[in-house]
């Protein structure tokens, strides 16, 4: 006897679930039975549990009987004149769909050679156990798992051509490759995904050695020749905008040049770029606090006496300018309304991107790196063709992370190169490495992929053969112009009177709890108490009561809560948030008491 549960819910019991279960799946592939129904036996549990619910992953499997598979040629055949489409085969019970619960009591075969009598079902293709990002990955069957799944992550952060009506979109935050190419190492996703229509790296010559330590930790060296050709460069959008919103009382934002009269106006030099109708003109080079769209609004606080009083009407400044650590150029001006017919004014601001040290690159293996150094053309490392490559790529990212598709790549994207054709990485049915190999040969060149290469300082052999060839290189969005950040003095908080947090508020560096310990080991005191006193602040304390004391600012005198002028009060020096936490504990009704030693 085993309980039978339908998404959790407990609703009855079977007396033999194997015949049970045998029997439902058989109803479902007649078309009889709801589905989207999926079964699973628990022997451990001796629990039958039935599935409907939404938000499971199922994915398709054809249907095997006695090592057979079901799906024949003659149904491909009829697939192929369209006389039968996909929802045929699923309703005919040829493919059916299996979640991860009822995949459990299945073995699945990746290829139809290798189907046997306790074989259940067949994987259409092994591709489609992947997902669409980690399909394009090529040889992806010689990688490891964590560093396919990397792989797959970066393509998704790639810069590329991401939409052909870039010009007229006002998208936030968007990066575009100038010259993006299609890879010449690719799988049969990038056909079925039309790839070339939005694609989102460059194919260019790796080597793989160490250059004088600047490519360790996983950082790559560039060709300075290359930059200036075009590798990597992009463009990066971002808008700004402003609205003129209604208020209560029949008042409106405005957009126009602020006047003189106006609460919080700037300098005449900050709204230089703007026109007479308050808005930048396209072109325009801005940079850190230019106005780029002039707008005033209303007073913030309006009482009925404020309506007849004459300095109520000065209204206040909310110009909409560039942000801490932006400049740029105006690329784009949009004046529109938005849904409530108010006006809506869109400024799209670009900036031009020349790969620089820290910007991030990576090929599609989960191989990323930050660019350690860009080297003159000339002290570039070259092969005896005189062929000198775009990128170095440090030898250690590969034993430890096993990723051979990286090195398979390598060798595929040469021989691409050298016979000018695409080479099908597809995982699970790409082109064999030895063939590759024999082609390379054909080419002149060792078969193993490595080729002697000279010093380009020196002009000396290399005594190790140097493993080089053609790859699909990809530019992350993460460039060191948007992550540059420091700062000396600037904003606090208004609670903690500490420095704000986070680069687009001018923030500051934290130091936290194992920086401070850096500090201690080195025995560094004097630079541990510079840095730990960004809320210094100086509080009168009473000696008798040992509270903190009251300042009277007016008669400039203080005196304590609790024995009055009769106390000895001390100025002395804490932490803000400390003082803050005097207070909290004050407000619980604990008498937080400071003793003061004596100075001297």
């Amino acid at each position: 006897m085993s309980d039978v549960y339908l998404n959790g819910k407990y609703v009855g019991i079977t007396e033999n679930p194997k015949d049970f279960i045998d029997r439902m799946i058989n109803e479902r592939r007649k078309n009889k039975a709801y589905l989207n129904l999926n079964f699973q036996h628990s022997e451990a549990e001796d629990e039958v549990r039935i599935e409907s619910s939404k938000g499971r992953t199922r994915r398709p499997l054809i249907v095997v009987k006695d090592g057979k598979s079901l799906l024949t040629d003659k149904h491909l055949e009829q697939l192929e004149k369209k006389e039968i489409s996909w929802s045929d085969l699923v309703g005919q019970g040829i493919i059916e769909y299996l979640d991860a619960a009822e995949e459990e009591n299945t073995l699945v075969a990746f290829f139809e050679g290798q189907l046997g009598p306790e074989h259940t079902h067949l994987e259409i293709t092994p591709l489609s156990m992947v997902s669409m990002c980690t399909s394009l990955v090529p040889y992806g069957n010689h990688n490891q798992s964590t560093r396919l799944n990397a792989g797959s992550k970066n393509q998704k952060q790639a810069l590329g051509f991401y939409a052909s009506n870039f010009y007229v979109r006002m998208d936030m935050d968007v990066n575009l490759l100038h010259s993006p190419q299609i890879p010449i190492v690719r799988s049969v996703m990038h056909d079925i995904s039309h790839y070339e229509q939005h694609p989102a790296g460059q194919n260019i010559v790796v080597a793989i050695m160490s250059y004088e330590g600047y490519n360790m930790e996983d950082a790559v060296v560039l060709n300075k020749a290359s930059v200036e050709r075009g590798f990597g460069r992009s463009t990066y959008f971002r808008p700004a905008i402003a609205e003129e919103l209604r208020y209560s009382g029949g008042l409106i934002d405005e957009i126009s040049i602020p006047d003189k009269e106006v609460k919080g106006y700037k300098s005449e030099h900050d709204y230089r770029f703007l026109e007479e109708d308050g808005i930048i003109f396209a072109e325009a080079k801005v940079a850190e606090g230019d106005v780029i769209i002039g707008k005033t609004s209303p007073p913030r606080f309006l009482s009925s006496l404020d309506e007849y009083n004459l300095v109520s009407n000065v209204r206040r400044e909310s110009s909409v300018g560039l942000r801490h650590g932006e400049r740029g150029i105006v690329d784009f001006v949009l004046i529109t309304e938005n849904s409530e017919g108010n006006k809506l004014v869109q400024v799209r601001i670009r900036d031009g991107r020349i790969p620089e040290i820290g910007d991030k690159f990576t090929s599609r293996h989960g191989q990323k790196g930050v660019v350690g150094l860009i080297v003159p053309s000339e002290d570039m490392p070259f092969t005896a063709s005189g062929i000198a490559p775009d990128l170095i790529f440090s030898p250690h990212g590969i034993p430890s992370r096993m990723t051979i598709s990286h090195l398979i790549e390598l060798v595929a994207g040469k021989v691409g190169a050298l016979s000018g054709r695409f080479i099908d990485g597809t995982t699970f049915h790409s082109e064999k490495e030895a063939d590759i190999r024999k082609d390379l040969e054909s080419f002149g060149f060792i078969e193993n992929g490595t080729e002697t290469m000279y010093n380009g300082i020196t002009g000396e052999k290399f005594e190790a053969k140097i493993f080089v060839g053609n790859m699909y290189y990809l530019k992350l969005k993460h460039m060191v112009a948007n992550k540059l950040h420091s700062r000396a003095r600037g904003p606090v908080q208004l609670l903690t009177r500490q420095p704000t947090e986070g680069r687009a508020k001018e923030g500051g560096l934290r130091l936290g709890e194992m920086e401070k310990d850096t500090f201690v080991a080195h025995g560094a005191s004097l630079l541990l108490k510079e840095r730990f006193d960004s809320d210094k602040t100086t509080v009168p304390v009473s000696e008798q009561s040992g509270m903190i004391a009251i300042k009277d600012e007016f008669k400039k005198r203080s005196f304590c809560p609790i024995f009055g002028d009769n106390a000895d009060i001390s100025n002395i020096e804490i932490s803000y948030a400390f003082k803050l936490l005097l207070d909290e504990l004050k407000s619980l009704c604990l008498y937080p008491k400071l003793v003061l030693e004596n100075k001297y």
